[in-house]
């Protein structure tokens, strides 16, 4: 999952300095009553993350919740679908997948549908599920939509992954 591959990465090197100096900052903004503004909001999941040693470990409900606020602050395509990621790691793939799909129906956001990010994060939620005839539709979808070459080369890889995962036909 390329976009919100920051789970995965590797906690133990992240500055635990810099880390409490924003915890500090963001205990700051809530007491002067900034808890529900854009920033906030945004901080306030940033330190989801950064209090869990292990992405295991990251309160995904109450994540769930802050973009459920932001979502009220400042509704986005984008807020949306990070949410539907939130939802996965909280409630399941499945659940996460149902999320998804409800922001990329054809009444929704025209724009959504041409993001890469929407086919990568369907595309991984569809290979968690087994599924994964659709699963690698969606993430070749994703690599013809990116221009970048980077993200391009994760999600090739990711499809090299899935051929190891899928079972033989």
């Amino acid at each position: 999952m390329p976009r919100f591959g920051f789970v995965l990465r590797d906690r133990s090197l992240w500055d635990h300095a810099q880390i409490q100096r924003g915890m500090t900052a963001l205990e700051h903004a809530q007491r002067l009553g900034g808890e529900v503004k854009y920033y906030a909001l945004q901080a306030a999941i940033a330190a989801c993350h950064m209090r869990a040693r292990t992405a295991e470990e990251t309160d995904w409900e109450r994540i769930v919740l802050l973009y459920d606020a932001l979502m009220q602050t400042t509704p986005s395509p984008i807020v949306s679908l990070n949410r539907a990621v939130a939802v996965s790691m909280a409630q399941g793939p499945a659940a996460g997948l149902a999320a998804v799909d409800a922001i990329a129906t054809p009444a929704a956001d025209s724009a959504l549908a041409c993001y890469h990010l929407l086919h990568s994060v369907r595309g991984d939620l569809l290979m968690k599920m087994g599924n994964f005839p659709e699963a690698r539709e969606e993430i070749q979808r994703a690599i013809a939509l990116t221009k970048n070459l980077r993200e391009q080369e994760l999600l090739t890889e990711r499809l090299k992954q899935m051929d190891t995962a899928a079972p033989s036909t």
